[in-house]
């Protein structure tokens, strides 16, 4: 007698999570799903729930809570960037095709670590979306916003469980120079008004986000096409993922800038 669907779904959830990088499983929320899914789920609850209960409340007055926490995002943002360069050079990385170094050496450890570090602040970046909700700036909770957080805690969840190093690095190393920008920008935007004179570079902020994506698209699509000692499904899943980013981005990009100035132009004549 064959087995039922939840027996099949049981076993494997067990053989996936034995296959996992046993070097992270007793690492902070790595041993399994659950805590991460309580944390995605109460995620969506905020996004949801959220505007409807602030709706008629003032907006919470957040300033010294967000210079700090920008602040601190920039330092963390530039710790990892510097991890995952300096790693990837003393381990003599390939930015082409590299496989994960699954051993305990020095080196596999240190990129293993910061891998988890770059996840775990997609996690500590979810209170970007609280803080705007927090201060009714509702048009900021975008799908498009929702949509990065929420796939970035489960893309990065999966692949610190099973590819904690190798050619991802590239993914962790470009994004965390781009999160350095990102949140110098808004620090500086929180300081006050009169710093909005400093800050026209907010459309090049995008353009360089643009970058990354067709970036990475470039990168995984190379390794679509050669043999690399790397899982293909995660290339596969990067390529697909990033290829929706631009097309978001992208979207936004116009929609914030292009169609805006066009308009403009319209009233002028």
């Amino acid at each position: 007698m064959g087995e039922t669907f939840m027996e099949q779904v049981r076993d494997f959830y067990y053989s996936s999570m034995a296959r996992g990088d046993k070097r992270v499983e007793n690492w902070l929320l790595m041993g399994n799903p659950a805590i991460i899914s309580v944390i995605f789920m109460s995620y969506l609850v905020v996004v949801l729930a959220g505007p409807a209960l602030m709706r008629d409340r003032q907006p919470v007055p957040l300033k010294w809570v967000l210079l700090p926490y920008n602040f601190f995002c920039v330092c963390l943002a530039a710790y990892m960037f510097y991890e995952f360069l300096v790693t990837s050079l003393l381990s003599n990385y390939s930015y082409l095709c590299q496989p994960v170094d699954y051993s305990n050496s020095p080196l596999a450890l240190r990129m293993a670590n910061v891998c988890w570090w770059f996840f775990f602040s997609k996690v500590i970046e979810l209170l970007d979306t609280v803080f705007f909700i927090m201060r009714k700036k509702f048009d900021q909770v975008s799908f498009l916003h929702v949509y990065h957080h929420c796939t970035m805690i489960i893309n990065w969840w999966l692949g610190v469980k099973y590819i904690a190093g190798g050619q991802a690095f590239f993914i962790g190393m470009l994004n965390s120079f781009v999160h350095i920008i990102m949140y110098s920008y808004y620090f500086l935007s929180g300081v006050g008004p009169h710093m909005q004179k400093y800050l026209w570079w907010k459309r090049y902020l995008t353009r360089l986000q643009l970058i990354q994506f067709v970036a990475f698209v470039i990168h995984t699509g190379y390794n679509l096409l050669i043999d690399c000692d790397f899982p293909q499904g995660f290339n596969v899943a990067v390529f697909l993922y990033s290829i929706s980013l631009i097309f978001l981005f992208g979207n936004f990009y116009y929609r914030a800038y292009l169609l805006k100035q066009r308009e403009q132009k319209k009233k002028l004549y």
